[in-house]
Protein backbone atom coordinates (compact mmCIF):
# COMPACT_ATOMS: atom_id res chain seq x y z
CA UNK A 1 0.00 0.00 0.00
CA UNK A 2 1.00 3.27 -0.88
CA UNK A 3 -0.07 6.65 0.73
CA UNK A 4 0.13 10.26 -1.46
CA UNK A 5 -0.24 13.75 0.01
CA UNK A 6 -1.74 16.56 -1.99
CA UNK A 7 0.51 19.46 -0.52
CA UNK A 8 -1.47 21.87 -2.42
CA UNK A 9 -4.41 21.15 -0.24
CA UNK A 10 -3.12 20.29 2.94
CA UNK A 11 -4.18 22.99 5.81
CA UNK A 12 -1.35 21.87 7.83
CA UNK A 13 -3.59 20.76 10.88
CA UNK A 14 -0.71 18.34 11.63
CA UNK A 15 -3.69 15.52 12.72
CA UNK A 16 -1.48 12.82 10.52
CA UNK A 17 1.91 13.70 11.61
CA UNK A 18 0.52 13.68 15.20
CA UNK A 19 -1.33 10.46 14.92
CA UNK A 20 1.91 8.22 12.99
CA UNK A 21 5.16 10.16 13.08
CA UNK A 22 6.88 6.95 11.37
CA UNK A 23 4.51 7.71 8.19
CA UNK A 24 4.09 12.09 8.34
CA UNK A 25 5.85 14.88 9.26
CA UNK A 26 5.60 18.43 8.33
CA UNK A 27 8.23 20.99 6.57
CA UNK A 28 8.53 24.41 8.29
CA UNK A 29 5.30 25.19 6.94
CA UNK A 30 3.22 22.82 9.13
CA UNK A 31 2.41 21.37 5.26
CA UNK A 32 2.44 17.28 5.32
CA UNK A 33 6.07 15.62 4.28
CA UNK A 34 6.05 12.24 3.60
CA UNK A 35 8.37 9.74 5.17
CA UNK A 36 7.87 6.29 3.81
CA UNK A 37 7.08 5.23 0.05
CA UNK A 38 5.49 2.00 1.32
CA UNK A 39 3.52 1.56 4.23
CA UNK A 40 4.74 -1.34 6.08
CA UNK A 41 1.52 -3.71 6.47
CA UNK A 42 1.77 -3.37 10.09
CA UNK A 43 0.74 0.28 9.60
CA UNK A 44 -2.30 -0.04 6.61
CA UNK A 45 -4.67 0.49 9.77
CA UNK A 46 -3.10 3.41 11.37
CA UNK A 47 -2.55 4.97 7.75
CA UNK A 48 -6.03 4.34 6.41
CA UNK A 49 -7.14 5.80 9.84
CA UNK A 50 -5.27 9.07 9.18
CA UNK A 51 -6.20 9.23 5.64
CA UNK A 52 -10.06 9.16 6.77
CA UNK A 53 -9.25 11.81 9.50
CA UNK A 54 -8.13 14.16 7.22
CA UNK A 55 -9.70 17.31 7.35
CA UNK A 56 -9.24 18.58 3.84
CA UNK A 57 -8.87 15.03 2.18
CA UNK A 58 -5.09 16.10 1.40
CA UNK A 59 -3.88 11.96 1.27
CA UNK A 60 -4.84 9.58 -0.53
CA UNK A 61 -4.28 5.75 -0.43
CA UNK A 62 -3.09 3.46 -2.94
CA UNK A 63 -2.75 -0.07 -3.84
CA UNK A 64 0.60 -1.33 -3.39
Amino acid sequence: MRVTADRDRCAGSGVCADRLPAVFDQDDEAIVLLLVDEVPPELYPAVAEAVRRCPTEALTLLPG
